[in-house]
């Protein structure tokens, strides 16, 4: 298989997932290691195609399915699991996480959560390791995919009811 091949063939797999596919599936797939498909996901993401690395494996970016909303949260990290079942509950996927850091600025990490079990999931690959929101004492915010404004009026009011939503300032 040509390198061009392989990037067709790549972006074809992520067309037909429905599901994140990791590097390892995908050089399996194309017959070739999995350093190799990392360049090649770099090299199609510099020529334009909208490939995002989650901690699941690699999607592609999702079309304009709903609404896309953001929420800010403040809780510590026992709070995460609840948080993330709320909004994937109402029928959001929670497609990142943002902090402010005052080095870097804004770090955002992809998630691409749709349902209870990929929350499970990114608990349990995430036991051992501090959330990005531990840089900002629990501070940060999610940008939600939602099927319409009601899902969204339903996730702030169920976060605040919990006490994960961050209060507004007046």
């Amino acid at each position: 298989m040509t390198a061009g091949g392989r990037r067709a063939a790549i972006l074809t797999a992520l067309r037909g997932a429905n599901q994140p596919m990791s590097a390892g599936a995908l050089a399996e797939l194309c017959g070739v290691s999995r350093q190799i498909i990392v360049g090649d996901v770099a090299l199609l993401r510099a020529s334009g195609e909208a490939i995002t690395a989650t901690p699941r494996g690699y999607v592609l970016a999702a079309g304009d399915d709903g609404l896309t909303r953001t929420v800010a949260c403040r809780h510590d990290a026992a709070g995460t699991e609840r948080e993330l079942n709320i909004m994937v509950d109402n029928g959001c996927t929670v497609l990142d996480v943002t902090v402010e850091h005052p080095v870097y600025g804004q770090l955002t990490g992809a998630l691409d959560l749709r349902s209870r079990y990929d929350v499970a999931q990114f608990i349990l690959r995430s036991a051992n390791t501090a959330p990005l929101s531990s840089l900002t004492e629990g501070i940060h915010l999610h940008r939600l995919q939602c099927p319409d404004e009601a899902a969204f009026a339903r996730v702030k009011r169920e976060l605040d009811e919990a006490g994960l939503l961050l209060p507004e300032q007046e």
